[in-house]
């Protein structure tokens, strides 16, 4: 009786599942992929939520609270966290998931990087990244490298349920595709061709899709202005051409004589869209837009930026309804 006691205890005990591994991350962005990565294995939270700028965030002991009991922490990279990330990890004392250690993911490894500025970087180009421009979770396709890289990181630090990290995010790169050309298209061509089309100018001639790509590619090669950098990603997705922004300088503040020159920019390239980030006043934006008769687009930077933003998905389809509609799309 007492070695069938002790053989079913110790069964129990390895038979019991892994607990849910809690993923913290920087933006509500990376959240959202991550949850739909993990799926019940994971229990994914941003430290910034609601309408917040993430370059301009503070080391707060709540978040050092947080990601004491991460088991994974995920930043965007390329220095946008570059002000509190650190302070973050060291105050948390969680050795796990310190930079360089196994429970630590920067979501930009794989990414093509657009804007890597050539020689040297100082404080008068304003808010230079030195290592690219870190707002690609604005492109779809960059969704889908996050995906499966993050899918890697969970099976490394979870080695039991790597299959279903995998094939969560294989689901979830299938989900991008079809809302990207819509599943028609993906079923007839393959997402890999219609990907490759899409980014050489030709997927119309090649073939006839619908979806975020149905409604964007009647703009490509238009022109829009921006307020700060971020849409870098999604204008070279969707061939916009970004011709001005309203800061002088990346983190600036527009200044009298900059928006002047913005607004003959604007005249001159007939611009319809001023794509405008909801965390930065409008007041400049309206302002030009006034002037040259266009509209001014705020859109959601992140999840939970717009009650329509209400996951990764759901982000990029907002932003590219809201740019359709301004311009005509």
């Amino acid at each position: 009786m007492l070695t069938n006691l002790l053989f079913l205890i110790a069964f129990g005990v390895a038979a019991a599942p892994p607990k849910p591994l809690v993923v913290v991350t920087t933006t509500t962005d990376l959240a959202s992929i991550a949850q739909s990565v993990g799926g019940d294995h994971v229990t994914a939270s941003s430290l910034i939520v609601g309408t917040r700028d993430p370059h301009r965030i503070e080391a707060k002991p709540s978040y050092m609270g947080r990601v004491s009991r991460a088991d994974l922490f995920i930043a965007v990279g390329l220095d946008l966290e570059v002000g509190y990330e650190n302070p973050i990890l060291q105050g948390s004392h969680n050795s796990r998931v310190v930079v360089g250690a196994p429970g630590h993911l920067y979501a930009a490894d794989g990414v093509a990087v657009l804007e890597k500025p050539e020689g040297g970087v100082s404080r008068a180009q304003g808010d230079i990244h030195p290592f690219g421009n870190p707002h690609y979770w604005e492109d779809p396709y960059n969704g889908r490298v996050i995906a499966q890289h993050i899918a890697d990181k969970l099976a490394d630090l979870q080695p039991a349920n790597a299959h279903d990290f995998h094939v969560n995010a294989n689901a979830f790169v299938h989900q991008i595709d079809e809302h990207m050309f819509g599943a028609a298209a993906v079923q007839k061509y393959g997402a890999d061709k219609l990907w490759a089309w899409q980014s050489q100018g030709v997927l119309s001639q090649k073939a006839t899709v619908s979806g975020w790509a149905g409604r964007m590619e009647p703009l490509r090669g238009k022109p829009v202005l921006a307020y700060h950098r971020s849409w870098v990603y999604f204008a070279n997705r969707f061939g916009l051409r970004i011709v001005g922004e309203l800061e002088p300088k990346p983190g600036l503040d527009p200044t009298p004589g900059h928006i002047q020159d913005v607004v003959n920019i604007g005249r001159q390239q007939g611009v319809k869209a001023i794509m405008q980030e909801p965390f930065y006043s409008d007041k400049a934006a309206r302002f030009v837009a006034g002037r040259i008769g266009g509209q001014v687009v705020i859109m959601p930077a992140s999840v939970g930026q717009d009650p329509g933003a209400r996951d990764y998905i759901s982000l990029i389809d907002t932003n590219v309804a809201k740019v359709a509609a301004a311009m005509g799309g």
